[in-house]
């Protein structure tokens, strides 16, 4: 059967825009307000028509997503290293988390009832981005792997920006899910990088 290389190229770019964001918002304290709306309320997404959906129905939600994949899949880069970093250690955990049903559960249980606080009041309220990184740490943080985010600490140590980092975990988790889901694996990064590089150059050409 051959592989949806589009679908499988917006759920990677959905895990990097996360991870993107994680380092920026670590290093700087901002992220872009679009580029973070589209990755928390892809986590409230639980039942999209198709890939694109998840994201809100325009790629042009996932620029950020797509022009860090670019940068990541040119031979030899060594820029936004952390990013990767994250990105692939997202992916470790989401094969984790795959084979805990427990788990699964929790998180399908309570990201039900963000997503009602999430109607009440704003996807990105502080209450709901706070429910979510609580969400990350109860569950995700439990694991003997745990992804170590780098950055200034005078970012790092505030409540509501280590909310907001956990949360685009989460999220980056959620783009992992679907990446699998759609015929996703760790050898096309290194075997496929050719056909990921050409979707990613046919995505942003549309925007």
């Amino acid at each position: 059967m051959s592989k949806n290389w589009q679908d499988i190229t917006l759920a990677l770019a959905g895990i990097f825009q996360a991870t993107a964001l994680v380092e920026q918002l670590a290093k700087t304290g901002y992220v872009p307000p679009e580029a973070y709306k589209c990755s928390i309320e892809s986590i409230l997404n639980m039942d999209p028509a198709n890939t694109l959906d998840v994201y809100g129905n325009t790629t042009a939600n996932l620029r950020v997503g797509l022009e860090t994949m670019r940068e990541l899949l040119q031979p030899n880069s060594q820029k936004q290293r952390d990013t990767l970093r994250y990105g692939l250690g997202v992916l470790h955990l989401q094969k984790k988390l795959a084979g805990r049903k427990d788990m699964l559960k929790v998180i399908g249980s309570r990201l039900t009832q963000i997503s009602q606080q999430a109607a009440h009041f704003d996807s990105l309220h502080e209450n709901v981005i706070g429910n979510m990184g609580g969400l990350y740490s109860e569950t995700l943080s439990t694991f003997r792997f745990r992804i170590q985010v780098n950055g200034d600490y005078n970012y790092l140590q505030q409540q509501r920006i280590a909310n907001q980092i956990r949360a685009l975990l989460l999220s980056a988790v959620r783009s992992a899910m679907l990446w699998r889901q759609v015929g996703g694996n760790r050898w096309q990064l290194l075997l496929n990088r050719k056909q990921l590089s050409y979707q990613v150059d046919e995505l942003l050409r549309r925007m």
